[in-house]
């Protein structure tokens, strides 16, 4: 639903989709970090976040604020198993569930992870610096209930290595209100992922997938590419 993004917004981001997917195209390319705030809203008008869903959609997965290590993450999930896959931030408590949380993102969730009620508008967090006119593009919805793997590689720098965690939980249909693209998450044990989180120097950003494939991922890091993995269990 575009009923309330001005048609120069969507031309914009119609132009950004072509160079982008030509560029991918010439260089050969199955995945993209991009860096989305706040030069491109300065100087183009634009957030990328649609045209990065449509990617995402498409299994070209695409990840916000540069996060490399997070297209990796994205990435493995749909090569694992052939669907979208999703980046979204570790975010609030969910009430007083230990093994509930928010995740959230403002979003560039590939079309497929939300349910029916979704629409584009502006980004509410960078509208106040940059003004609203100029942030429009971003997808409002819910993700839809049912199982997901989520997944973080990231590089431990001082070591010279890399290491990942996985595991699997749900998303639940519990009340709540809120912007951007959001679901609550339930993870047996969330607490003690969350600890490994901290105590290991992990981003709070975390790749998801509506696909339960933490086995997969597990074997292809530890095993394949000797990667020192985490992988949660409740």
């Amino acid at each position: 639903n575009t009923k309330s993004v001005p048609v120069a917004a969507l031309t914009k981001m119609a132009k950004l989709s072509l160079i982008i997917d030509d560029w991918m195209t010439v260089y050969d390319l199955d995945a993209t970090a991009i860096q989305c705030w706040t030069s491109m809203e300065e100087h183009f008008g634009v957030v990328p976040c649609t045209v990065m869903s449509m990617m995402s959609e498409g299994l070209f997965s695409s990840a916000c604020e540069t996060d490399v290590a997070g297209t990796v993450s994205m990435h493995a999930l749909a090569l694992a198993s052939q669907t979208p896959s999703f980046l979204l931030d570790w975010n609030n408590n969910y009430g007083d569930d230990p093994d509930k949380c928010v995740c959230f993102h403002c979003s560039n969730l590939p079309k497929s992870a939300f349910g029916n009620d979704t629409r584009m508008d502006y980004q509410e967090i960078i509208a106040g610096s940059v003004g609203k006119e100029n942030t429009y593009g971003t997808l409002y919805g819910r993700i839809q209930p049912g199982p997901f793997t989520y997944c973080r590689a990231s590089t431990v720098d001082v070591e010279g290595r890399i290491a990942a965690y996985v595991g699997e939980g749900e998303f639940t249909a519990d009340p709540l209100e809120t912007f951007g693209g959001f679901g609550v998450a339930r993870i047996p044990n969330l607490q003690g992922l969350l600890t490994h989180i901290c105590n290991n120097g992990f981003e709070h950003h975390v790749a998801g997938n509506r696909s339960q494939v933490a086995r997969v991922l597990d074997e292809a890091f530890g095993v394949y590419l000797d990667w020192d993995v985490y992988r949660h269990e409740g």
